[in-house]
């Protein structure tokens, strides 16, 4: 009965020892293997984010009232129309939170938005940051700006990020129209 209880507590024992590396191991490939996913827990409803497209591009509205949508990294500065985004996701529902960086060339003469309370301008005034919670409409999210008098040429970028991981970086140049 002795020997019994010496080979347990040793069997123990030794369990004990090892379980840190065990468990360390365990960690190290659970990291590896999340990283390698291209997924992302998202805080609002805690779904994987996984991004299926990522696109940049003029909006027009025609005569007739119809939204169309023209990919490029050109942009006419004219007056009314806007330059944008859109992010598609795979599988996703519910509401999603992000926020978009624009860098201009230098500060426009003015900044005009549609919801002031969403939106940091840095000292210089040559940088946005916005922050949105959007429900995506068949998996897309998006944000456009609308050209104004005062928008300066040159090249632009736009990056956008769910908490800290970057789904999107976007470089375009404003050009006379």
């Amino acid at each position: 009965m002795l020997i019994k209880i010496a080979n347990t507590q040793v069997l123990v024992g030794s369990l004990f020892l090892m379980f840190p590396l065990i468990t360390s191991g365990l960690n190290n490939s659970d990291v590896a293997l999340a990283a390698s996913k291209q997924k992302y827990s998202n805080s609002i409803t805690n779904q994987q984010i996984v991004v299926n497209k990522t696109e940049f591009g003029v909006r027009i509205i025609n005569s007739s009232g119809k939204v169309n949508f023209f990919p490029t990294t050109t942009v006419p500065l004219k007056e009314g129309d806007a330059y944008g985004w859109r992010i598609t996701l795979d599988k996703y529902s519910g509401k999603v939170q992000w926020r978009e960086v624009l860098t201009l060339p230098k500060a426009p003469e003015t900044w005009i938005t549609e919801n002031r309370e969403n939106i940091s301008i840095s000292k210089n005034g040559k940088t946005a940051t916005s922050t949105r919670i959007q429900t995506p409409i068949n998996g897309v999210i998006e944000n456009f700006w609308t050209i104004s008098p005062g928008d300066p040429l040159g090249k632009h970028q736009i990056q956008v990020y769910i908490d800290e991981r970057l789904l999107g970086t976007f470089e375009f140049e404003l050009v006379p129209f």
